[in-house]
């Protein structure tokens, strides 16, 4: 003898609460890993212009290294010495000896010179992948 189930609409329709709490934990982990790639890029002054500057396609996992329009060095949000900035790049030297990369960012009402002191210390420790970064307007 065959037994007949009858569908009712509680075993027919789909539980969907686990979905959306897959969902709201991954719109949590892209928020918060989002503020981190920011915070090198939050300080704010004018970039000078290059007409040959390619966009960024990436974001990149570079170490950033900013120079504001008095000379001071900022490296994390915080305002470093040249020595300071020599030991940091010696330890990201250090941890990653073949692709370590350093974006330089100076304002451009900044005289070369100390842009040239960090292009030297990147050299001195052994980077030699390094870029100053432009506007490219």
């Amino acid at each position: 003898m065959t037994v007949k189930l009858k569908h009712t609409s509680a075993t027919t329709a789909l539980s969907i609460t686990p979905l959306i709490d897959v969902v709201f934990l991954l719109l949590i982990f892209f928020l918060v890993t989002t503020r981190f790639e920011k915070t090198d890029r939050e300080m704010e002054f004018p970039l000078p212009s290059a007409s040959e500057a390619q966009p960024v396609t990436e974001e990149p996992t570079e170490m950033f290294i900013n120079i504001d329009q008095e000379g001071h060095y900022f490296v994390g949000g915080q305002m470093r010495t040249a020595d300071q900035v020599e030991a940091m790049l010696q330890q990201a030297h250090t941890n990653n000896p073949l692709t370590q990369s350093v974006i330089l960012r100076a304002d451009k009402r900044v005289p070369l010179d100390y842009v040239v002191v960090v292009a030297n210390l990147c050299n001195k420790v052994g980077i030699h992948n390094y870029t100053i970064n432009t506007d490219g307007e």
